[in-house]
């Protein structure tokens, strides 16, 4: 027959207290940590999005809030001193407040840096070298474009960022194929090819982040492929870039991701069924 000793059970309630008191301290350290980190995505994105004559620009944006999986996705669309606009959509390496943090210091760089070149490959080149002056352990994929509404010319450039998605009037859609070049933050004096796309009346480009497209139930290739369709029947309905964005928002749910999600569109020409 076993002896429990004098005060045994008060010591073992004692020690599970205070085990619980740690654990409870943890959890409301990592809820502030995920609350800090989203308040600093949303306070760095931008409130408002550039208009011009025949040119429709809606956003659609899905923070990560799964545990402590907060990313540093962002985008931006603003006005060139020149009179064109300016879109970019990138995704910063790391799940964390460090990465929504230094997401901030690449957008606002990104702004900065665009009021002394507008030209995208020049642009990606000058921020790469910034980030990389910073002394940060991190990186970021990115692709910028400069839109001409005088002339539906998109110019573009891509630091290791996914390829775009496009869809015409005519029917057809793909992906663009842009050269591109590493991700900003990885390599000094690195160059990014620019590629010149036409968007003609009634046609869509759609800026995009991975968590959109890639995820554990769904490959990139697959993914790309469901916007590719999305984007398709849009510009076939005469859809707004708004009800656009929100339909790739939605699809993004079955990629089975816990990532930000961002799609930026612009399209060309006002459309025939309105955002609602």
């Amino acid at each position: 027959m076993s002896r429990k000793q004098p005060g045994g059970d008060d010591e073992l309630l004692a020690r599970l207290g205070s085990l619980t008191a740690q654990a409870r301290e943890r959890a409301e350290f990592q809820r502030s940590q995920v609350e800090l980190a989203i308040a600093l995505q949303r306070g760095m994105l931008p409130g408002d999005l550039p208009s011009a004559p025949g040119f429709d620009v809606a956003v659609q944006y899905a923070p990560a809030c799964h545990g402590l999986n907060v990313g540093g996705d962002w985008y931006d669309a603003f006005r060139l001193s020149d009179g064109r606009i300016g879109l970019s959509i990138g995704d910063v390496q790391g799940h964390n407040t460090e990465a929504a943090a230094f997401m901030g210091q690449v957008r606002v760089g990104l702004r900065a840096l665009a009021s002394v070149t507008g030209d995208p490959g020049e642009l990606l080149a000058r921020t790469n070298d910034l980030i990389l002056s910073l002394g940060s352990d991190l990186f970021a994929t990115c692709t910028f474009m400069r839109l001409d509404p005088a002339t539906g010319v998109l110019e573009s450039a891509r630091a290791g960022h996914i390829p775009c998605v496009w869809a015409s009037a005519d029917g057809k859609s793909g992906i663009a194929e842009d050269e591109g070049g590493p991700p900003l933050g990885i390599m000094a004096g690195t160059r990014y090819p620019v590629t010149r796309h036409h968007l003609t009346t009634g046609g869509v480009f759609l800026l995009l982040t991975d968590g959109v497209v890639e995820g554990p139930a769904m490959d990139v290739d697959d993914g790309l492929d469901q916007v590719v369709r999305l984007a398709g029947v849009a510009v076939g309905a005469g859809l707004s870039a708004g009800s656009l964005a929100a339909a790739v928002i939605k699809g993004a749910e079955g990629v089975g991701h816990e990532d930000d999600a961002a799609v930026l569109v612009v399209r060309h020409g006002a459309p025939t069924v309105p955002f609602r």
